[in-house]
Order: C-alpha cells, then sequence, then structure tokens
C-alpha cells in the first residue's frame, strides 16, 4: 500500500477533533503544502531503509513524507494528544505498523531513542529550536546528518560564518559537531495558520571524527560561552575569568594557543576555541 500525505483540509479537521488550537509557545504553525514536505524529506537526504528521528512530528504531515520514502521514523513529541493520535493517522495513510514510533516526552529531556536513528528531520519552534539541537547531537552520536526547518534567524545564525554580525555561540556550538548550512527558504503560506516569520531549512552533516571528546566539548562550550558573554570584548578581557582570572594570564594562555589576545570572539573558528580548550587542559 502507498503511503499518502496529509491535505490542509485534513489537517484543519484533525485540528479541530484533537481541539488543538496552535500556539506560539509549541510552535505549532502546520505545514499544509505537500511540495514543502517533499523538498524537506529531498534535503535531508531521507532513503528508504533509513531510521528518522522526526522532532515535533505534529499532526503527520512531514512524518508521512519522510515515510513515502520507505525510511522508518521515530516521532518525538511532546503534545500528548498529537502523540496518541499519530499512529492511528499513519496508518490511514497507509504506513506500514512497523515503520513509525512514537516517544510522547519533551524532546529536551530525551536520552534514548528506539531504532538508533541516523538522520534528524525536525520543524522546530523559536524558542527551542537551539537547545533541542546541541541535546541531541550530544546525546545520539549516530546521528550522521540532517535537515531542520527553523526561523529564518535562528537558522542564519546556525549556519553563520565566523566574521558575520549574527556569527554567535550557536554557530560555534553547532560547528562543533560539524558543517551546517541554509538550504532553502520556505514560504510563510505553506503554514496554518500562517506565521508572521520567515523560515528556513538548515541541513548539517556530522564530522566522520570528533573534535574531542566530552570532557573537551565543555572545556571548549565554556570558553565560547564566556567569549560572547559580552560582544565585541578582546578575547584577552573576555576570558579573563575562565583562563586564569587576569588579562594578563588570559593572554599567556591564547598566545600559546596560537590566537591573538586582541582578538574578538566573532572572528574565532570553533577549531580556534578548541585550541584554547586544549591548551589549558595540558
Amino acid at each position: 500500500m502507498t503511503v499518502t500525505l496529509l491535505g490542509a483540509a485534513e489537517i484543519r479537521r484533525l485540528a479541530a477533533e484533537l481541539d488543538v488550537t496552535p500556539t506560539k509557545k509549541l510552535g505549532q504553525n502546520f505545514v499544509v503544502d505537500a511540495n514543502t514536505v517533499r523538498k524537506i524529506v529531498h534535503v535531508g537526504g531521507v532513503q528508504a531503509g533509513e531510521r528518522v528521528v522526526e522532532i515535533g512530528p505534529g499532526l503527520g504531515s512531514l512524518t508521512l513524507a519522510i515515510l513515502e520514502t520507505g525510511a522508518s521514523v521515530t516521532a518525538v513529541e511532546i503534545d500528548h494528544r498529537l502523540a496518541a493520535r499519530l499512529p492511528e493517522t499513519a496508518a490511514a495513510h497507509g504506513v506500514p505498523n512497523d515503520a513509525l514510533t512514537v516517544v510522547d516526552a519533551d524532546a529536551l529531556r530525551v536520552t534514548e531513542l528506539p531504532g538508533d536513528p541516523t538522520v534528524l528531520v525536525a520543524n522546530l519552534p523559536y524558542n527551542v529550536s537551539v537547545p533541542v539541537l546541541l541535546h541531541f547531537m550530544e546525546t545520539f552520536p549516530n546521528l550522521q546528518r540532517g535537515v531542520v526547518m527553523v526561523q529564518a534567524e535562528v537558522g542564519e545564525r546556525l549556519a553563520a560564518p565566523p566574521g558575520s554580525k549574527i556569527y554567535g555561540a550557536p554557530s560555534v556550538k553547532a560547528a562543533w559537531y560539524g558543517p551546517w548550512r541554509l538550504a532553502g527558504h520556505v514560504s510563510r503560506q505553506v503554514f496554518w495558520p500562517v506565521p508572521n516569520v520567515d523560515s528556513v531549512l538548515v541541513a548539517f552533516e556530522r564530522d566522520a571524527q570528533p573534535r574531542g571528546d566530552e570532557d573537551m566539548r565543555r572545556a571548549t562550550f565554556r570558553i565560547v560561552d564566556a567569549a560572547f558573554q559580552q560582544r565585541r570584548k578582546m578575547l584577552r578581557q573576555a576570558l579573563a575569568a575562565v583562563l586564569g582570572g587576569t588579562a594578563a594570564e588570559a593572554s599567556a594562555v591564547l598566545e600559546r594557543a596560537g590566537v591573538a589576545p586582541t582578538a574578538r570572539g566573532e572572528q574565532l573558528t570553533v577549531d580556534d576555541f578548541v585550541r584554547i580548550a586544549q591548551t589549558i587542559q595540558h
């Protein structure tokens, strides 16, 4: 049986049946356009036989597009009503019984995923998108690649290169795991209700070799947080508290790491930050 997708009328009917009033807090702007969900799946490079984790499936429009490829899905949904209804919707649209597993939970608290997925696909609300992504990248090292739909401001920051105005701590922390890139714009008109912000797709691939172990990641992220706490400060001042206590001590560490003490955090690559962390650990 072929998997079929949700249409706009069915999405509205499901929402009414479940008494779901889309809320800003949960980012419940449902995608009602089949071409858009197929585009997201295409950008994610989802293949038949792969296991995908989808965060925030909502009423299931993107879920069905993933399942249409022949991949299987572990869906993590925080809204109990939506989590309970999703398997029923999937079955009505031709999804085999064993292709979908629903985890009724807050994505920020999930520490285990059935099926050991290797691909991540998500439509994430503004207020939790970065914390959720970083939590999944940290917690599930088998996630090799993926695509997320987020508000344009968030997506542009995740993919921002060093030296750009919007480059910040989220950009560096995401880059710890591998490269992130903008992979397309999404029209406001494909959502119901229509949001008042633009959305983009951001694709990522995990590096073949990690930049360091968990201790190194924590040390690097601590330095990153300090560097961006007060933007446009020289590193010798911004990092004084985490590199010995004084600007002079911080300068000595930075020089040993091959980083100019007068540089600013927004000029550094993730590997520059790693070298600083390595210097204080040795």
